[in-house]
């Protein structure tokens, strides 16, 4: 009851036309840089953190929160649309997303991410109101055991995501994993098959890799095979209805819980929660095989784990003063800045400062409805413009993402190189899909065991000894042994349900 009135409070506070004009900003200008690709929530927060030097507190951190939950909405327009997810968290979301653009049905795809996204994101704000110290201090739980465990089970998604070939799909995530090994080790920092390159020395930069296999491969498979037109449909309608609503409410509501309880974990990023509720949504599906082909939950499902992981992130910050990734981190050094101290006392020593900004959570949601789902019929009609005039203008938008990451023209090669590969690999049937997954994981993966190794003096046993992490490797055991058992035991099925990469 006291939390509620807080909250209450909370509203009174973010209801000021100061602290709504600041919320609107934030949320309108995290929706611009999550549409276009490469910039994302963690440069935005960046650039805009000087602001804290001439703004009260309340106001300048409603407004880098509101960019930070706004990229998440934004970063689905550009993978539905033209196959360019604006953020990793976008990479699931263009499978069936792109596919029911192309089908003439972006309206509703589009819809659709608007939608997931404010359930998933004001669900999971209750989570954060009512139960925030209660599920830190479960995040407390987790040392690099669990951690290792957790990438396992994350791993294990790879199985479901190989298309037609278990083999093409392995070698898909074994190129994944081997990219990430260039550069620096991420425990002991020496460096890594750079061959005396400093721009290697850095590593691969996963936007680039992502530009590069979805825009600039997909141009040139497009060039290929389609010539001056892409879509060759008409564009239906551009809304979604009641009854659709009801029928996607179960995939946000499990979405929402799966980006949430992750989403409490530092590190594990919306990226990951994305692929876990697209695996998770497939796996219960009546009609398995229709993901990868213009399946409608395919975009709620990511589209509400990676808005309720924005959230999620949100409860240990608060709580402990532990930042779930690199935007909240940034974030964090706006709240330094005030002399704001984030952990067990903020709510009591700054309790009116934190339900202002969880109240202006709520509004923040609202609206990035508001913006988005009447901006959906603007945004649809992108795919009605001729391809000679899209593709140049999609290239040079990819370049500059690749580009502004890290201010780069070794980004913008990479971004070329991987294009040629992404084009390679589609021409012959080898799925991409598992090496995005195995790249984002990859150095959490590595670091962890790493780390758990060192606990134990070098004794694997550390991994299977903590009952949370046995229970999540056994888990991830059951997983790939459920798929597996299902190509061995019914490959027709499985060729059809596996085949999302291929189409």
């Amino acid at each position: 009851m006291e939390s509620f009135t807080m909250l209450l409070n909370g509203f009174a506070t973010a209801l000021t036309p100061e602290n709504l004009l600041f919320a609107f900003f934030g949320c309108l200008l995290g929706t611009l840089i999550g549409v276009l690709p490469g910039l994302g929530p963690t440069s935005g927060i960046a650039i805009l953190l000087p602001l804290t030097t001439i703004l009260p507190p309340v106001p300048a951190i409603i407004m880098l929160s509101g960019l930070y939950y706004g990229a998440m909405y934004g970063g689905s327009t550009t993978a539905i649309l033209v196959n360019i997810p604006g953020e990793v968290a976008s990479v699931p979301t263009s499978l069936d997303g792109y596919k029911m653009a192309r089908n003439g049905q972006a309206g509703p795809a589009l819809a659709t991410a608007a939608i997931s996204s404010f359930v998933a994101g004001t669900l999971s704000l209750l989570g954060l109101s009512f139960f925030a110290p209660t599920l830190a201090g479960f995040a407390l739980d987790f040392g690099p055991p669990e951690y290792f465990a957790l990438m396992i089970l994350a791993l294990s998604v790879v199985v479901n995501l190989t298309g037609k070939s278990l083999v093409k799909g392995l070698l898909s995530g074994l190129i994944g994993f081997l990219i990430s090994t260039i550069g620096m080790d991420p425990v002991s920092g020496y460096g890594r098959f750079d061959f005396g390159s400093i721009s290697l020395m850095s590593g691969i930069d996963f936007i680039s890799v992502i530009i590069g296999l979805f825009a600039v491969g997909e141009i040139l498979s497009n060039v290929e095979q389609a010539g001056v037109q892409v879509f060759k449909t008409k564009l239906d309608r551009l809304y979604l209805n009641f009854k659709e609503i009801i029928m996607l409410l179960p995939t946000m509501i499990r979405s929402t819980v799966i980006g949430f309880f992750m989403g409490l974990l530092p590190g594990c990023s919306p990226g990951v929660t994305a692929f876990v509720a697209y695996d998770v949504e497939k796996r219960v599906s009546k009609n398995p095989e229709n993901f990868g082909k213009g399946e409608i939950k395919g975009v709620a499902a990511p589209e509400g784990a990676n808005n309720a992981t924005t959230s999620g992130g949100f409860v240990p910050l608060f709580s402990f003063g532990i930042p779930s990734g690199p935007a909240l981190a940034v974030l964090l050094g706006g709240f330094m800045m005030y002399g704001l101290q984030p952990g067990p006392t903020l709510f009591e020593k700054n309790g009116d400062f934190v339900w202002a900004i969880i109240a202006s959570m709520y509004i923040g949601n609202v609206m990035l409805l508001v913006l988005n789902l009447p901006l959906v019929g603007l945004w649809a009609k992108l795919v009605r413009v001729p391809y000679p005039v899209l593709a140049p203008m999609v290239l040079i938008f990819s370049f500059l993402g690749a580009y502004s990451v890290r201010f780069k023209m070794f980004d913008v090669g990479v971004a070329i190189l991987f294009g040629l590969l992404g084009w390679i690999m589609k021409k012959v049937e080898i799925p991409t899909t598992p090496l995005i997954l195995c790249l984002i994981l990859a150095s959490m993966f590595e670091t962890s065991l790493k780390q758990s190794l060192s606990m134990s003096n070098g004794d694997l046993t550390i991994l299977f000894t903590r009952p949370i992490s046995a229970v999540l490797i056994a888990v991830a055991l059951a997983l790939v042994a459920g798929s597996l058992y299902t190509r061995i035991k019914h490959p027709e099925k499985a060729q059809a349900a596996l085949a999302e990469e291929s189409e």
